[in-house]
């Protein structure tokens, strides 16, 4: 235990970080304080600034400054009639830094995990739902990580989707099997996406 109660809760509050653990959080909180005081500082206001102003798209689900992000109201992106469905907020960047595809997005925000409790509401598909509805969709493109969850997930996702007669395709391979979308490189998903397959 340090002999500053704050340094203690600075140390503990870093360890929210993924892979940060009471080791690394202690060295952070010192490099900190010892030379990144006036960064740090900008660093807390733009985690507050985040946390109270950053929400979910109402359109694709992903994070967003507005009500409907950048990507939703393309017009272009639009008119393709394509939607890839992704995990993850984290999915959309990985992808669109891919420039493979150019049309709309639904981050689900986890999978099915019925073991979890974790049912189609928590994931928005009943949101999804309402889109496959409009019919403004033609095909979606599942790309859901490669997990028994994420495949479990895809196959709900695919029912629904064949009910409303919309084309159903998944990434092909190259993304690795048990992996995370978001630690796959840009060339990998790229190719992925082009040579999607039929689900």
């Amino acid at each position: 235990m340090a002999k500053s109660k704050k340094l203690d809760s600075l140390i503990k509050a870093l360890q929210i970080m993924p892979g940060v653990g009471p080791r690394s959080a202690t060295r952070i909180a010192y490099h900190l304080l010892a030379r990144r005081r006036n960064e740090s500082l900008t660093l807390a206001n733009i985690i507050e600034d985040a946390m109270h102003n950053i929400k979910l798209c109402k359109s694709c689900r992903d994070y967003s400054d507005d009500d409907v992000c950048p990507l939703c109201s393309n017009v272009k992106r639009q008119n393709t009639g394509l939607l890839c469905i992704v995990e993850t907020p984290s999915d959309v960047r990985a992808i669109d830094n891919a420039h493979a595809f150019e049309g709309l997005y639904f981050v689900l925000h986890g999978h099915l995990s019925p073991i979890d409790g974790i049912g189609p509401e928590d994931i928005g598909l009943p949101i999804l739902q309402d889109k496959f509805e409009k019919g403004e969709i033609k095909e979606i493109i599942i790309a859901t990580n490669p997990t028994i969850e994420g495949d479990v997930t895809a196959s709900y996702i695919a029912s629904m989707a064949r009910n409303f007669d919309i084309k159903v395709s998944k990434i092909a391979s190259g993304v690795p099997v048990g992996g995370e979308l978001d630690n796959v490189d840009e060339n990998t998903l790229a190719t992925s996406l082009k040579n999607r397959l039929p689900y």
